[in-house]
């Protein structure tokens, strides 16, 4: 069972999943919640296309374009058009002048990065503070460059570690929490 939901504060119009299910529910539009059994229930349907046809058809009707929206087509329709009639990636990519197999052999090392030994540059900070005595900020500099880390970088995320709790500070050295 979907509903088409309306929130009481921003009058913003959703597709409820199961209204009876939860006893509250949040507005995406403006985060607040309510008790789904107070939502006002514009058009309830056990097909999901047809609760989001019913709230394209409230959403037109409600910015006064009725009409249009009798003379265009059903939105599943729509979405079939657009995937038969849309430009895929590699037709995007190469009409912007790139190489499309470059792209793909780029995105396939990468991954293979990711999956390697290779370690972030948070991961390399946090090296540095359990390796290193006494670490300063340079020190973590220092040691994350050796790594490929640019220096400012691994500044910063020192001071981001520190700011979450995961490291400390005390008279210019640094740990690991």
């Amino acid at each position: 069972m979907y509903a088409v939901v309306g929130c009481t504060d921003c009058e913003h119009l959703w597709l409820l999943k199961d209204p009876r299910a939860a006893e509250t529910a949040t507005c995406p539009q403006c985060g607040r919640t309510h008790r789904t059994e107070k939502l006002r229930r514009f058009v309830e349907d056990e097909d999901r296309e047809a609760a989001r046809q019913a709230r394209s058809a409230l959403l037109a009707k409600r910015g006064g374009n009725s009409e249009a929206f009798a003379e265009t087509a059903h939105v599943a329709e729509m979405e079939r058009d657009l995937d038969e009639r849309g430009v895929d990636d590699r037709e995007y990519i190469e009409g912007s002048g790139l190489d499309a197999d470059e792209i793909d052999a780029a995105g396939e090392r990468a991954s293979a990065g990711q999956a390697g030994s290779s370690p972030s540059r948070p991961e390399i900070v946090r090296e540095a503070l359990r390796t290193l005595e006494s670490p300063t900020a340079d020190d973590v500099a220092d040691y994350a460059a050796e790594r490929g880390v640019p220096a400012e970088a691994a500044r910063d995320l020192l001071e981001k570690l520190t700011r979450r709790g995961e490291a400390s500070e005390s008279r210019g050295t640094y740990r690991l929490l």
